[in-house]
């Protein structure tokens, strides 16, 4: 396909692309700035066919991607939250030879070529690649590696176009909009964003850091109509957002992922008249595959909605067989969104794929109405006594708990029921009474931690995954509440 910003700047070249703070450049003015970018980068005579970036959501870090693409070549995003050691890792196992990285990070790491943002040389712009084939990888990004070695998910630009078609078709994106990113570009939903920009000709509006109060300051002020967010993010907003104050008038989406929302948080939110879209996706597909509806929200409480237009979504048992709704299995999908494998190691695809369908590795179930309910990771179930417990659910009941900051569930041996669900937490004034009357209300006593710890610290990777494997590990060295 054509590339995307040449073919943008033709179109629309005085539609604003990019906002960052006081500075906005229009499509043509990216789409020259990227060229001169690419001519810089071309200096350093790099002729390998990847290269790694560091970045934030910077004005800067945004024109160096564009000017990667226009030299062809595949992004391999960083997290830069990540230690020495894991990012040394993912550099020789992308094979890259030249790391590009924003004037704040400052370690040294092993390979040939690590250039600051600032400190490219003098190069011509370059004539940009005029076509990119469907199934060519722009971007390779690392899963955390909670269990394993964090693997290099590959995304075409085929893939990007069809996650773009899916949004536009089921949540009526346009050029009219502008999509605030403060959610980290070296993750899909935030990479993603850029890529529907120059798909749609929309507007991006780049932050580098989230800030709750400024970030609502930009949602009142600005022409803002669609934000990516995860939960944590939008109890921040909710809690800034003085009684009564709504959005600007323009704003209709807020697009959740990493998870549900809990009751209380949807109904801050309608009080505040904003539109919560849930959504349920994964690097592997390229962002959201699944969405919930604002006007669904409250009935469907839990659910992350129905898979949107290009996505078709199969419950299946441990034999790979479709379950009748209600009952609970491994999520399978068949999306052209899907990723083409993993960098240097395609068995770990096929060993999840069966007839074009690919295996999560997700639990859940579909309700009778089509909505799907995300019950938890494969791995992390816990079966006690014959009935399955997904730490997710008994995580998310307890999210209301009044003292209650933190909590993660895990699963121990039991001789009498095989294992038992026990939690870990952390806030104020706890006691394991208390932690338990209240598990009690909410869920089936069999779903109720049978013990409680408190937390000496919070086990999460560079990405914010609870690590439960560390927790379960330290259970011994833990003080049990009373």
């Amino acid at each position: 396909m054509e590339n995307w910003l040449v073919k943008r700047a033709r179109l629309t070249p005085n539609r604003v692309a990019v906002s960052a703070g006081q500075q906005h450049l229009t499509f043509q003015e990216v789409a020259q700035t990227a060229q001169q970018i690419a001519g810089q980068i071309a200096a350093l005579g790099d002729g390998n066919s990847r290269v790694a970036v560091i970045m934030t959501n910077s004005l800067q870090g945004y024109l160096v991607i564009m000017g990667l693409q226009q030299l062809g070549k595949t992004i391999v995003f960083i997290n830069r939250r990540l230690s020495v050691a894991e990012i040394n890792y993912q550099l020789v196992d992308a094979g890259v030879s030249l790391l590009l990285t924003d004037d704040g990070y400052t370690a040294e790491l092993a390979v040939a070529q690590q250039v600051k943002f600032s400190q490219l040389p003098a190069g011509q712009p370059v004539t940009p690649v005029a076509e990119y084939p469907d199934g060519f990888v722009t971007s390779v990004m690392y899963t955390s590696g909670t269990t394993r070695q964090p693997k290099g998910v590959m995304q075409t630009y085929y893939n990007h176009w069809m996650s773009a078609m899916g949004s536009a078709l089921n949540l009526g994106l346009t050029s009219q909009d502008a999509w605030l990113a403060v959610v980290p570009i070296f993750h899909i939903s935030g990479f993603a964003i850029l890529m529907r920009s120059l798909i749609y000709g929309m507007r991006v509006v780049l932050v580098e850091k989230f800030d709750a109060h400024h970030i609502n300051d930009l949602l009142i002020h600005d022409t803002i109509t669609t934000m990516s967010a995860v939960p944590v993010m939008l109890k921040q907003l909710l809690a800034d957002l003085p009684a009564g104050v709504t959005y600007n008038p323009h704003f209709r989406t807020l697009l959740l992922g990493g998870g549900p929302t809990d009751a209380a948080t949807l109904q801050q939110a309608a009080a505040h008249q904003l539109p919560i879209i849930q959504s349920y996706g994964m690097t592997e597909t390229a962002s959201q595959v699944v969405a919930l509806d604002a006007a669904d929200a409250q009935v469907k409480l839990g659910s992350v909605g129905k898979p949107l237009f290009p996505v078709s979504l199969s419950i299946r048992d441990a034999a790979g067989q479709p379950v009748a709704p209600g009952t609970s299995g491994a999520v399978w999908l068949k999306s052209p969104t899907l990723t083409p494998g993993y960098l240097n190691q395609p068995e770990l695809l096929a060993k999840n794929m069966q007839a074009g369908w690919f295996n999560t590795e997700d639990f859940g179930y579909l309700d009778d109405d089509g909505f799907l309910y995300i019950q938890g990771r494969e791995g992390d179930m816990i079966s006690s006594g014959g009935e399955n417990i997904f730490p997710d659910e008994v995580e998310a009941a307890y999210a209301t708990m009044p003292g209650l900051q933190k909590i993660v569930v895990v699963g121990v041996p039991d001789g009498k029921w095989g294992a038992v669900p026990v939690a870990v937490v952390m806030g104020t004034d706890l006691s394991a009474a208390a932690l338990r009357r209240f598990g009690r209300e909410q869920l089936a006593h069999y779903k109720v931690p049978q013990r409680f710890y408190q937390a000496n610290t919070w086990h999460v990777t560079a990405s914010g995954k609870v690590q439960r494997r560390l927790f379960a590990a330290e259970l011994e060295t833990l003080t049990a509440l009373q």
